[in-house]
């Protein structure tokens, strides 16, 4: 495969960006789903070792013409604000990126809830009206549990409750 038909996804492990761009082609998707530190750092704990602000500087500095995919899974409620679009969209603004933008798939018991569908419009409305690339993916499989992170989810549930 051609390095251009590769992404590898990350959470922000900082160390290990600058030396991923310098060294391979392929594209970077770092998942970001939050626009400030309080939420970030709630809802990615790992963000007080590598903050959202270095990461992204990281990004900027080893892109090299690239384009960058950033993930943001939106959570109903928590990060789905007008005002989480419109600070998205400024912390992208100089960043050659596309924006994949993930609804999130309720799992019981995880304690989020998905996006209401004229939110997660809104939301992205707002990035495109920014400039920015927008991706709306389409979740595939959550009426069997078996979106993204629902299969994850039932495993451990079944680990938990003995019923492996």
């Amino acid at each position: 495969l051609s390095p251009r038909h590769i992404t590898v996804s990350t959470s922000g492990v900082l160390p290990g960006i600058r030396p991923f761009l310098s060294r391979c082609r392929a594209h970077l998707a770092p998942s970001l789903n939050a626009t400030t530190v309080a939420q970030r750092r709630r809802l990615m704990p790992h963000d007080r070792t590598w903050p959202l602000p270095e990461i992204l500087e990281a990004c900027r500095a080893g892109l090299g013409g690239r384009l960058l995919f950033v993930e943001y899974v939106l959570l109903g409620g928590v990060n789905d604000s007008p005002e989480d679009a419109h600070r998205l969209a400024a912390l992208l603004t100089d960043l050659p990126c596309r924006v994949n933008l993930i609804p999130y798939n309720a799992i019981p018991g995880a304690g989020f809830r998905a996006p209401e569908a004229p939110v997660v419009h809104h939301f992205k409305e707002v990035l495109a009206a920014a400039g920015l690339r927008v991706f709306l993916r389409r979740p595939h499989g959550p009426d069997i549990a078996a979106a993204c992170g629902q299969l994850r989810a039932a495993a451990d549930t079944r680990v938990e409750s003995g019923h492996v």
